[in-house]
Formats: C-alpha cells, sequence, structure tokens
C-alpha cells in the first residue's frame, strides 16, 4: 500500500511518540493523516513491549473514534476503502468494521455511545475532532484499554475554544513527559490546497471563525453569535436598486404528540419562509413570512410567494414537514397553472447552532445581510439576539441561513460539526 502525504502530515505519521496530539485548521488533510495512521497501525502483527516482552496482537483492535458513530462513517468509510485497496480482506460497513488480510480490524466508533468502547483490548487510536467528544472516554474507557499492548494514540481535530481539547494540547506541548507531543498547523500548511481556495473559504467566515476554524486558533470570544447593528434596516425602494436575483428557503415546523388518546399535534415552531435577494453586496432579506399553519394553508403561503418573487430557486427543509406540504402544493400548482419545481434543503448532518453561524455571521459582521422594513423584522432581530439561546426560538434567523445553500454553493465546503442532538422524529429530522 502506497500513501502520498504531504510534508507536515509526514512529520505526525513518522513521529515516534506514542501520544500525538494535532490542531489542524479545516482542510489540512486530517482524515486522511487519519487513515493511513489506522492502516500502519492494524498492519502490525506483533509488538515488543518495553519489558522486552513480544506480544500477539492479533486480537486487539485499532480504534477510530469519532464525536458520532454516523459522523465518522461519513467523514472516513470511503478513504479507508480507497487507500485499503489490497490489504483489506472484508467489511462490515453498518457496524463500522474492516478487517485486513493479516486478520487484524479496524473499528469505527462514536464517543456519543462511551459504553459501546468497552470490552476490548487496544493497540491504538485515533480520535477526530476529539474538541468535540466527552473527554471521560478517553480517561477512564480508551486509555486503559491501551495498557496491555502499551498502545498509541492520535488526538486530531480543530479547536472549539479552550476546552479539554485545549488542555490536552497544551499538556503534550508544555508538560515535557518524554511520551507525548503536540502540532499546530493551519489549513494553508496543506500545500495541496491554492490561495484562491483558502481566500474563497475565509470569505464565509467571521473574525473568530477565520482564527478557529483556518488557523486553528484555542482562542474563542465565547460570546454571543449577533447583535442588533449587524443587520441594517433598507426601504425597499433601495432593495430594488441593487441587482440580484431572489431565492426562497422553507424551514417548516416539526409536531410533537401532545394528546396520545385523540391523536392531536402541537406545532413545535413557526413555519418561517426567507425571501432574499442575492446581490454582489450582499444578502437583501425581502421578507420571513411566518406563523403556525396546517399543511394545507402552508403550501398556500408558499405559493403566493413563489407567484409573488418568482426565484430562480426554491427551498424546503428536508425532512416529513416537507413530504407533508409537497402533494398540497402540487395540487395548487395545477389548480393555478404555476409550475416550479422545489428542491430539498440539507442539514447535512450539521448541528443548526454551527449551521447558522457558518451562513450568517461572517456576512453579519460585514454588512452583507439588509432587512428590508416590515413587521417581520423585530422578530428576526430579537432571535439573532437571543442565538444561540436554547430557551430562544430560531426559525427566522435559520431559514434566511438556509440561503447559503442555493445562493452561492460554489462556495460551499466540507464543514464537520459534531453533536449529541437527538431529533424525536429521526424522519423528520426535528
Amino acid at each position: 500500500m502506497k500513501v502520498d502525504l504531504h510534508p507536515r502530515q509526514y512529520t505526525v505519521f513518522h513521529d515516534p511518540h506514542r501520544y500525538k496530539v494535532v490542531s489542524a485548521g479545516r482542510r489540512f488533510g486530517k482524515s486522511f493523516l487519519a487513515a493511513a495512521t489506522h492502516f500502519y497501525e492494524a498492519a502490525k502483527s506483533t509488538k515488543v513491549r518495553s519489558d522486552g516482552l513480544e506480544i500477539d496482537l492479533t486480537t486487539d483492535v485499532v480504534y477510530y473514534v469519532s464525536p458520532t458513530f454516523k459522523q465518522g462513517r461519513e467523514n472516513l468509510w470511503n478513504v479507508c476503502m480507497d487507500m485499503g485497496q489490497g490489504i483489506i480482506k472484508n467489511t462490515r460497513q453498518n457496524e463500522g468494521e474492516i478487517v485486513l488480510t493479516n486478520d487484524r480490524i479496524i473499528r469505527f466508533k462514536g464517543m456519543d455511545d462511551p459504553d459501546s468502547l468497552r470490552g476490548v483490548g487496544l493497540s491504538y487510536c485515533v480520535l477526530d475532532e476529539y474538541a468535540f467528544m466527552k473527554p471521560e472516554g478517553w480517561e477512564y474507557i480508551i486509555l486503559p484499554a491501551l495498557m496491555r499492548a502499551e498502545g498509541g494514540a492520535l488526538f486530531i481535530g480543530t479547536p472549539d475554544g479552550k476546552n479539554h481539547f485545549y488542555d490536552i494540547w497544551q499538556y503534550a506541548d508544555k508538560s515535557g513527559d518524554v511520551d507525548w507531543k503536540a502540532w499546530h498547523f493551519a489549513s494553508a500548511d496543506n500545500p495541496h490546497l491554492t490561495e484562491n481556495e483558502i481566500q474563497a473559504m475565509a470569505k464565509k467566515l467571521s473574525k473568530e471563525a477565520l482564527k478557529q476554524e483556518l488557523y486553528a486558533s484555542f482562542e474563542s470570544s465565547g460570546g454571543k453569535v449577533f447583535n442588533a447593528d449587524m443587520f441594517s434596516v433598507v426601504t425597499q425602494e433601495e432593495a430594488d436598486r441593487e441587482h440580484g436575483e431572489f431565492v426562497i428557503s422553507c424551514d417548516l415546523a416539526g409536531y410533537t404528540q401532545v394528546n396520545a388518546r385523540k391523536g392531536k399535534k402541537d406545532i413545535l415552531d413557526d413555519h418561517a419562509i426567507a425571501v432574499v435577494k442575492v446581490t454582489k453586496k450582499g444578502w437583501y432579506v425581502y421578507d420571513v413570512i411566518n406563523g403556525k399553519w396546517d399543511v394545507r394553508e402552508t403550501a398556500l403561503r408558499i405559493l403566493r410567494a413563489w407567484q409573488k418573487y418568482r426565484p430562480t430557486s426554491l427551498g424546503i427543509e428536508k425532512g416529513i414537514a416537507m413530504q407533508a406540504v409537497i402533494p398540497y402544493l402540487e395540487e395548487l400548482q395545477q389548480k393555478h397553472q404555476l409550475y416550479f419545481q422545489p428542491f430539498a434543503l440539507s442539514h447535512g448532518n450539521n448541528k443548526k447552532e454551527d449551521r447558522i453561524k457558518w451562513a450568517l455571521q461572517g456576512r453579519a459582521e460585514e454588512g452583507k445581510i439588509k432587512l428590508v422594513e416590515g413587521e417581520w423584522n423585530q422578530k428576526f432581530l430579537s432571535q439573532a439576539i437571543d442565538f444561540p439561546n436554547s430557551l430562544s426560538h430560531d426559525d427566522l434567523i435559520d431559514a434566511v441561513s438556509y440561503t447559503d445553500q442555493h445562493a452561492d454553493p460554489s462556495l460551499g465546503w466540507d464543514m464537520q460539526v459534531y453533536d449529541e442532538w437527538q431529533p424525536l422524529d429521526d424522519l423528520a429530522g426535528y
């Protein structure tokens, strides 16, 4: 198996320290380094411990641990399948298991279920995006499992402020412990990234996110994401003068059962339909139509918004609410002879808080999100100021954030976000 690592990856890969901690910016190549490390460690059949005893590693597993099992499999499985051609004996994708030709096993695990990590001996473990994991999993489960084989670990990820990832990076860098070593890399340390690509990513980020995501800085303001001064209110006449294209994003509310015997359902949040003109100067939010409506009225509101603004694209958040509203929308289209094809807006397995921040914070800081004056303005600003308070609603700002998915797809990139949030309904995503 031949693996081409860029110079910074190579430095970490061949370093002999038992525990390695890497803070790296987005697109540095963390996943590729993780995959290469797995195969290198799993290719070993025996090991000589510090006491001189040679031990058989056949029954010891190599772990790849991510914040959630699903996220880890989506991030790294295909990379491993491509990299491991010729040395993979068989796989069980649903269980996240790769068996090599020497019968050693690489197993994917999620730190969201720490108990699933127990019960095996480990020869090595990669903890990817450690900043978003529970540190107890390393301290109480993984570290003891490495003891028999004197196994090592690679902690790798992008910072999330000064949390436990910062603590372990500091220990590896400053303590003088001969088993530990730390590295710090920016996104630009990947020689395969062009300056144009880095600048394109940077344009979408706030100042705080830029330091954290591209420069892998542990510094974080820890304050609120938005303030009212970030959003200027303009007249429709001013907005009309700007050349651009309308897009409409529909964030439909979920439902929860509140009376099982009567089958009654209660709307958790407002439906929100964001109408945004995308221009070279930024986004002009013409309206965020919002309210608690039944499915038929929701479809009618969407149709009316399309009829009034004639957007170049209209997206509806993927989920059971979209499935419910589409038949009514199709019926109305036929009735009024108005035809358009909505597309599914995806949460992309991303935490809502981070998805909103990435779409809006950088633009808002630069004054590139302007609100066309209307009755909805105050509600939008109130939600923005309260964000990300879990006790406050965020349906209006969430709808506007979806503009990013069809307004400027060329600047999209592989943001990875991890959380422990569980939906009330797996199909709906709420």
